[in-house]
C-alpha cells in the first residue's frame, strides 16, 4: 500500500466507522514501534514524518553515531554514518529511513494485529461515548429484527446496537422489523465484551420523558412531575404541580382532547395513566392519589411513620382498592404513605386490620 493509499484507507474508516484518521495513525505509529522493537534487538527509538496533505508518511530508525560498532541495532558507525551525511559525529544520533517491509514477516503481522485491537478500541471507544451521552435519555430506536423464539429485540440507537429484552417490551404492541420505538437508555456498562447499554420501558423515568417531550410546560419547567408510580404495561400514577397559578399542571399533561397523554399511552401500548396534583398536605395527596376513587376522609393515624386510614364509599371500595389491589398500592407508593382504606358504612369493624398500603 502506498502512503497515498494509506491516507485514503483511513478516511474512508473514519467515514464508515467514526473512527478519527489522527486515532488510527497513532495505532499504526504504535505498531510500527513494536515492530521495530521485535526487529530490531529492542531498539523502538522511532520518528514518524507524516503529512496527510501530501500524503507522505516517514518512518526513521535512530541510532547513536560511534566510532566502533558494538550493538548494530543500536549503533553505526562513524564511517558508514558520514557516507551518507558527511557532517555525522561521534555520539549523535543518526536517522535511518525504513522501508515498513524491511520489517519481516513477523513484524508485519504484530503491526496488523495492533492495528486491528485499535480499530476494536476506536469502536469501543466511540460506542462507549455515544451511549453515555444519551445515558438518561429518551431516545427513538429503530427495530432491527426479532428473535422468533425468545422475543428478544435488536434495536438501533444511532450508529450503535443495543438489546431490548422482552421483559422490557410493556404493554400490547408486538415488535417487528423497521418499528420505531421509544425507550430508556437507563445504565451504561463497560465490559470485556465491550460497552452495553441497558434499555428500558419499564421504568418510570421513561414516563417522565415522555412527559417532557410531549409536555411543553414540563419541558420548560412551569409545570413539575413531583412522583411517579408505576406498574409497567398495566398503570401508572403521576403526581404534578404548576409552578404558576395561571396554569393548570393537570390539563397541561392531558392537552387538549387528550392528545398529550393519548400519545404515550399509545407508546405504551395502552398503559393507563392517572395524573394528579401534588400537594405539600398528605391529607390532599393521599386522597388524590386514590383517584379515580372519590375519598370521604383521610385520618393520619402516624405522621411520623406516614400512616393513615382512609373513608371512602361502599360502592367505591372496589374502585379505591383497585384490581388485585393495584390502585391502592400505587397510591401508596406514589405517596410514600402506608393506606388503610375502609368503608363508609365501617362494615369490616373497627379491629379488622385491611392493609392495602404498602
Amino acid at each position: 500500500m502506498s502512503n497515498k493509499e494509506l491516507f485514503t484507507a483511513l478516511a474512508l474508516l473514519e467515514k464508515e466507522k467514526g473512527i478519527s484518521s489522527e486515532f488510527m495513525m497513532e495505532q499504526i505509529e504504535r505498531a510500527i514501534r513494536v515492530a521495530c522493537k521485535n526487529s530490531y534487538g529492542g531498539n523502538d527509538n522511532v520518528v514518524f514524518k507524516i503529512n496527510p496533505e501530501k500524503g507522505t508518511f516517514d518512518v526513521k530508525l535512530i541510532k547513536t553515531v560511534v566510532e566502533e560498532v558494538e550493538n548494530p541495532n543500536f549503533e553505526i558507525s562513524l564511517e558508514e554514518a558520514q557516507q551518507k551525511r558527511k557532517r555525522s559525529a561521534v555520539g549523535k544520533e543518526f536517522e535511518i529511513a525504513l522501508d515498513p517491509k524491511q520489517l519481516g514477516r513477523i513484524a508485519v503481522q504484530t503491526a496488523r494485529s495492533v492495528i486491528r485491537q485499535g480499530i476494536r478500541d476506536g469502536e469501543k471507544g466511540q460506542m462507549l461515548q455515544e451511549f453515555k451521552s444519551k445515558l438518561g435519555e429518551l431516545v427513538t430506536a429503530t427495530v432491527e429484527r426479532v428473535d422468533p423464539t425468545s422475543g428478544v429485540a435488536i434495536i438501533k440507537i444511532g450508529k450503535q446496537t443495543a438489546t431490548l429484552p422482552k421483559a422490557e417490551q410493556v404493554g400490547e404492541r408486538v415488535l417487528k422489523e423497521g418499528d420505531q420505538v421509544k425507550v430508556l437508555v437507563a445504565d451504561v456498562k463497560d465490559n470485556d465484551r465491550g460497552p452495553r447499554a441497558m434499555i428500558s420501558r419499564t421504568s418510570p423515568e421513561l414516563v417522565k420523558r415522555m412527559f417532557e417531550q410531549e409536555v411543553p410546560e414540563i419541558y420548560e419547567g412551569t409545570v413539575e412531575i413531583k412522583a411517579i408510580a408505576r406498574e409497567a404495561g398495566s398503570r401508572t400514577k403521576m403526581a404534578v404541580i404548576s409552578n404558576d397559578e395561571n396554569i393548570d399542571a393537570i390539563g397541561s399533561c392531558i392537552g387538549t382532547r387528550g392528545d398529550r397523554v393519548n400519545e404515550i399511552v399509545n407508546e405504551l401500548g395502552n398503559e393507563k395513566i392517572d395524573i394528579i396534583e401534588y400537594s405539600e398536605d398528605p391529607i390532599k395527596y393521599v386522597a388524590a392519589a386514590l383517584s379515580p376513587a372519590t375519598v370521604i376522609k383521610v385520618d393520619v393515624i402516624d405522621e411520623s411513620a406516614k400512616s393513615c386510614k382512609v373513608t371512602v364509599p361502599d360502592g367505591q371500595l372496589s374502585l379505591a382498592i383497585g384490581n388485585k389491589g393495584q390502585n391502592a398500592r400505587l397510591a401508596a407508593r406514589l405517596t410514600g404513605w402506608k393506606i388503610d382504606i375502609r368503608p363508609e358504612s365501617g362494615f369490616y369493624g373497627e379491629d379488622t386490620e385491611d392493609e392495602t398500603g404498602e
